[in-house]
């Protein structure tokens, strides 16, 4: 079980508060993204830009490093109110209110406690025992050049996997560290489910499994077949966002590896019951 953004319901996504949160609820990895900075540090956000979840705005890419670490990164989370959850301020304020917003801290919890966006290599020396998927952002050979060259640093090459929706960034990573675990592009997930629907599945690929939703708009993704097409490659398949008992079991019974949650809280021991329970 993987913590989808840290477990991005429970606490800010992509924070050291959300990593330490998914972890003491019992996921066994953590599921990040990583953009570059101005100056062509590898820095952990999701968006393209900041205003979503920071009191910062504009493009990641046009702030230095020093300065993504200054910013606010807890400032539009909202505590849980409902079950499913909402992550966060999905319509922030106005940019421009941005800074200027009345701090409700009963509403913000995070709000002002110095949560900030982190750096891969900081995280990856956060967490030296702790099986990591970093989604790279950007389809650029420079991201990719940069996330092998922290994850080396780091001697994380057994423990990392990286994914993207881009094929040009994944291809970059795999010729500069061929021992370094990938999962598909969206382009070979896309190749890989029209042959299992065509009943000529994938037997060789240079990834080393899928890491895809159970449904792309009404395209259904991750059927039984599919699982056991990629199994009989040798392939992993790991599934998000999962975040309901009912979904667990589902992808469970078809043999999935992995489910990414943003709810750990609800799907760790959910799994671990129906481990007790076949025991």
């Amino acid at each position: 079980m993987f913590a989808h953004r840290g477990g991005s319901a429970l606490a800010p996504e992509n924070t050291f508060a959300a990593f330490d949160g998914g972890l003491a609820e019992g996921a066994q990895g953590l599921e990040l993204d990583v953009h570059l900075s101005a100056d062509g540090v590898v820095v952990v956000h999701h968006d393209r830009t900041l205003e979503r979840t920071t009191n910062l705005t504009g493009p990641i890419a046009n702030r230095t490093a020093g300065e993504l670490a200054r910013a606010d990164a807890g400032y539009f989370f909202r505590r849980l109110q409902k079950d499913p959850p909402y992550i966060s301020d999905v319509n922030p304020p106005d940019k421009r209110s941005v800074g200027r917003v009345r701090s409700d801290p009963a509403e913000f919890p995070f709000r002002g406690c110095g949560i900030s966006i982190p750096t891969l290599a900081a995280v990856l020396a956060r967490y030296r025992d702790v099986p990591i998927v970093v989604e790279l952002k950007v389809n650029h050979p420079g991201l990719a050049r940069a996330v092998v060259d922290d994850v080396r640093q780091a001697d994380a090459i057994d423990r990392v996997c990286l994914g993207s929706f881009g094929l040009r960034v994944l291809r970059e990573a795999r010729r500069l560290e061929p021992s370094l675990a990938t999962s598909a592009a969206r382009e070979e997930v896309r190749w890989a489910l029209y042959r299992s629907w065509c009943r000529w599945p994938v037997t060789r690929a240079r990834y080393g499994g899928y890491q895809v939703p159970e449904w792309s708009g009404r395209t259904r993704v991750v059927s039984r077949r599919f699982v056991e097409d990629a199994h009989t490659a040798g392939l992993g398949v790991q599934v998000w966002t999962v975040d309901a008992e009912p979904d667990a079991a589902r992808l469970l019974a078809w043999g999935v590896d992995a489910l990414i949650t943003d709810r750990p809280d609800i799907i760790v021991p959910f799994v671990h019951g129906r481990a007790t329970m076949r025991d």
